[in-house]
């Protein structure tokens, strides 16, 4: 008798392969909400992006006309591709429900958040994006956090010895 293999495929469809992280958004922003988007790519910007070739440094989410745009996220080239390479900061348009983007166009318009770009992952074979939205820190907040990790840093080195 054949063994009945489903199960196993849908446990695998469900697998998120983390590309890139945003560690400075984290660090700059306190996040409330967080968000999963998807991103309109073009030609071969998925092969690049599964190889890794990817960063959100310096990027940022904006809305305009009721629509969801990423700016300034690099994707590298992709080597193998043949005649149409797209340009590598280009905007992007970010997938999201209409009740999602009139929620955070409401919270950036009255209470003064920003919509930052989190991770990039994949998920069921699909490029998502972790949008958070957040308010930027001031200084003496990012020197608790610094304070925080040494801390547990030194707890941490305690507790191994």
């Amino acid at each position: 008798m054949a063994k009945n293999t489903t199960n196993n495929k849908k446990q695998n469809n469900n697998s998120i392969k983390i590309i890139s992280v945003n560690k400075k958004a984290r660090f700059n922003y306190e996040i409330n909400d967080v968000y999963e988007a998807g991103i309109v790519l073009e030609g071969s910007e998925v092969k690049s992006i599964r190889a890794g070739h990817i960063s959100l440094i310096e990027s940022f989410v904006f809305i305009r006309n009721n629509e969801v745009f990423l700016k300034n996220a690099y994707i590298k080239p992709y080597e193998n591709s043949s005649a149409y390479t797209p340009d590598s900061k280009r905007t992007r348009k970010l997938l999201l429900k209409k009740q999602e983007i009139l929620k955070l166009k409401h919270k950036l318009d009255a209470m003064g958040y920003t919509i930052i770009p989190l991770k990039v992952y994949i998920k069921n074979n699909l490029v998502k994006i972790e949008i958070g939205l957040g308010k930027g820190k001031k200084l003496y907040d990012k020197r608790e956090t610094i304070k925080k990790r040494t801390i547990e840093r030194d707890i941490a080195r305690h507790i191994n010895t």
